[in-house]
């Protein structure tokens, strides 16, 4: 058993709990760096189950309430009643109602793509500037440390001013050495190690940055991450002006490696679809945005408030993002954007999205165990607007296969098994999509969108084989984490 006053640490970089102790009682590692901390047991217990302890209605720890099943059972159970009873009347319902709701989201995207508004900053410029916390959680990145230190070493802002965090598992060893030898001689750099313990989360290791964060704002980024040298300014800016309602603000995330596969450059069209025009329209509407997993800033303190990360939820930037909305803030979006790498390979590609969709029907679970009272919280058009934007997203995505096959099957076959209006839907929405990636194109700067376009109906199908692994995992394997290997493919090179 660990004690509470006791700290678990890497010595020698080997696991230990039992090295010597120093005078305040803590664990004085013998073998690392002086840039290295350990987190103490209490730190590390807050930082696993804090928000299912203090906010269990928000956390994911638990699936399902016995409510929600009821409320499925009955739901199922009324619509085989009403099938047997009225088939066609039960059937005409259920279709108008799918159709309003695929109808009101194409339209949704129709219109972002339609804005063309470029997203513009202003870059902030006070005497004194505040503290930045940046928390970056490395896990087999030993690879790329070294490259994520360089391009935060590019930031224009004041070294003095940074607190920088390189969150790092204990038994990851090579990561550990790697993060050591990139961040040493660097006194704003600080590597904290983390005690390896369920669940093994990357929402865990951004709570246990966040317990001692020093700044008055705390951004995340990933280990592959390039971050645009102005983006702190940029958010420093937004939050100047933004009013206490504003709690975050999220930059657009850019693929620099579009080019290295036919599933990269269809990932890259996807995020600019997404962080270019579909989040600026929700900002400019004061809606929820579904946060992306990186280079989103926040107010430390509201972060707190809210109860920081779930760890239990593997899609936590979505669920924080709608948990802001919960709390009566709101959050916004800025230009200077961050460069990612996609994943190249459809495995790579099949395990992340996996995890995406199982964390996603994890968010909509925990905003639906008492819809009553998360609409009144939120407001009613921003829950009108989470059902539109993000649960019709998970519907299209278990739909996009079977969907694919009835309207190949319906174009091959002689009969009429489909409507007119059908596929004027169908069309609409592929139309649509790849409107939007065409536009996504001046917005972004890079023409690889234009060559995904044409091909994208033959992309979304993937999402379904996706989608129904997820669904498999929420019941069996609800808190693991499909870790997304980086330093894959070929980017453009970094200058310190």
């Amino acid at each position: 058993m660990i004690h509470h006053n006791q700290k678990v640490v890497v010595s020698n970089l080997r696991i230990s709990l039992m090295p010597a102790m120093g005078m305040d009682g803590g664990v004085r590692p013998t073998g690392l760096n002086e840039t290295a901390s350990t987190v103490s047991a209490a730190a590390l217990e807050d930082a696993c189950d804090g928000l299912a302890r203090t906010k269990p209605h928000l956390s994911a720890k638990r699936r399902l309430y016995w409510t929600q099943l009821l409320a499925i059972a009955v739901l199922i159970a009324g619509l085989v009643w009403a099938a047997r009873q009225a088939p066609g009347v039960t059937f005409g319902a259920a279709y108008f109602v799918l159709f309003v709701l695929f109808g009101a989201a194409i339209l949704i995207r129709l219109v972002a793509a339609a804005s063309l508004s470029p997203t513009l900053s202003r870059l902030a410029a006070p005497e004194r500037f505040p503290t930045y916390t940046i928390l970056c959680p490395l896990y087999r990145e030993a690879n790329v440390a070294h490259d994520l230190v360089t391009a935060l070493s590019r930031l224009d802002y004041p070294t003095a001013a940074l607190d920088i965090r390189l969150l790092v598992e204990a038994d990851d060893i090579d990561t550990i050495a790697a993060a050591q030898s990139a961040a040493a001689e660097k006194p704003h750099i600080e590597v904290v190690i983390i005690p390896p313990c369920a669940p093994r989360t990357k929402p865990k290791a951004l709570n246990v940055g966040l317990a001692e964060a020093r700044g008055s704002f705390v951004c995340v980024y990933d280990a592959e991450d390039r971050p645009h040298p102005q983006q702190l300014r940029a958010a420093l800016a937004a939050f100047e002006q933004g009013g206490e309602r504003l709690a975050c603000v999220q930059a657009p995330l850019s693929i620099d490696n579009a080019g290295a596969s036919w599933i990269s450059r269809q990932f890259a069209a996807e995020y600019a679809i997404q962080f270019r025009e579909m989040l600026p329209l929700l900002a400019r509407l004061e809606l929820p945005l579904p946060l992306g997993g990186t280079s989103n800033h926040f107010q430390t303190d509201v972060l707190r408030q809210v109860g920081g990360w779930d760890p239990y939820n593997v899609t936590e930037d979505a669920d924080l993002g709608y948990r802001l909305a919960r709390a009566g803030y709101r959050s916004d979006v800025i230009g200077p954007p961050t460069m990612e790498e996609a994943p190249v390979t459809l495995n790579a590609w099949l395990k992340q999205r996996t995890r995406w969709i199982k964390g996603h029907l994890q968010t909509w679970l925990v905003l639906m165990r008492d819809p009553v009272g998360c609409a009144r919280q939120m407001g009613l058009a921003a829950f009108i607007s989470m059902q539109l934007v993000f649960a019709t997203g998970l519907v299209a995505a278990f739909a996009h296969g079977p969907l694919a096959l009835i309207l190949l099957t319906a174009l091959l076959s002689p009969y009429d098994l489909l409507t007119a209006s059908d596929f004027v839907l169908a069309i609409s929405g592929y139309c649509v999509a790849i409107f939007a990636a065409l536009t996504a194109c001046a917005l972004s700067g890079s023409l690889s969108h234009a060559w995904a376009a044409p091909t994208m109906p033959l992309y979304w199908p993937l999402a379904s084989i996706a989608a129904y692994c997820a669904l498999f995992e929420l019941f069996f394997r609800p808190h693991y984490w499909s870790k997304t290997a980086h330093g894959i493919s070929a980017r453009p090179s970094l200058v310190s």
